[in-house]
């Protein structure tokens, strides 16, 4: 699915919000390679789970035929610097939820970007009528946790020790969810 496009201006940055295009599918597989290496807040290590420019359009092309599905780029500067994702599911038990995940290159943390990317998901997940989102957060990420909670998710459950990051230690995931108020 598709979704009009966003500008924002957050101090000397002017970036857009918009539905990722084929054309976009290098640039992502090389800012999610990066992104991965960046931070140790993802399943991720970088390179595993790679995805090609190939893989790229063909996931952007099921996205964008998808009801259930929604693929933002964040773009400042001419360039991909971010992206999104909410995934629904098609089993009848489940195809009310949609499940979030997002990614910001480390330059740019701190200008809203994954905040905004999780409005503009949260906006078009209650417009499109899905019940419930969800995430999930490494336990050590104490500032995507708070924006979670202020854009009303709230802890629905732990994996204790689910992943072992670089200092040899074991650390919790955090299962988030929101529920849309009913109408």
């Amino acid at each position: 699915m598709r979704i009009p496009q966003k500008d924002y201006q957050i101090r000397n940055i002017h970036y857009i919000i918009r539905s990722a295009k084929e054309t976009d599918a290098i640039n992502l597989s090389e800012v999610r390679l990066k992104i991965d290496g960046e931070t140790e807040n993802l399943d991720r290590e970088p390179g595993e789970a790679y995805i090609d420019e190939a893989g790229f359009q063909q996931l952007i092309r099921n996205d964008t035929e998808s009801d259930r599905n929604l693929f933002l780029v964040v773009e400042a500067n001419g360039k991909i610097v971010g992206f999104s994702r909410c995934e629904g599911y098609y089993l009848t038990r489940k195809a009310h939820q949609v499940e979030f995940g997002v990614g910001v290159l480390k330059e740019y943390w701190g200008y809203g970007m994954g905040k905004n990317l999780l409005a503009q998901s949260i906006q078009w997940a209650d417009a499109n009528h899905f019940k419930k989102m969800t995430l999930s957060v490494l336990e050590t990420n104490q500032k995507a946790i708070t924006l979670y909670q202020k854009l009303g998710f709230e802890v629905e459950g732990v994996l204790k020790q689910d992943k072992l990051l670089s200092d040899g230690h074991f650390y919790n995931t955090i299962l988030m969810g929101r529920i849309k108020a009913d109408e």
